[in-house]
């Protein structure tokens, strides 16, 4: 099999290409949830932390909401963020995992199968 994978015309393989910057603009979501072993609030503002989008207070407060509303899952969990990931149910996961990868407002997600344990 050749090819490339590019992303607006920028093979992805290029070395020239840094990879850290690349992931920002991609998100991945599994079929299998895989919260970290953080607590929800953490879970989410992880990606935004490392990338530099928000650091903490009330602009992390407000993507950690956005995100958890977005993916249908911030009334269940509003009053339980601090509590592990690892402690919701398997949709909940699932969803923790998506509102994890939109959080960081990727170009690009791509899904496997994201909604099999829903």
């Amino acid at each position: 099999v050749t090819g490339t994978i590019e992303i607006d015309g920028a093979n992805i393989y290029d070395p020239k290409i840094d990879p850290v910057l690349l992931r920002a603009r991609v998100g991945m979501v599994f079929q299998k949830p895989n919260p970290f072993p953080k607590s929800i609030y953490d879970n989410i503002a992880y990606g935004p932390r490392i990338h530099g989008v928000a650091k903490n207070g009330s602009a992390m407060d407000q993507i950690v909401e956005t995100s958890l509303s977005r993916a249908g899952l911030w009334n269940e969990v509003k009053d339980r963020l601090h509590e592990p990931g690892t402690g919701l149910s398997g949709g909940q996961q699932q969803r923790l995992c998506i509102a994890r990868a939109i959080a960081v407002n990727p170009d690009v997600i791509l899904m496997d199968e994201p909604c099999s344990a829903l």
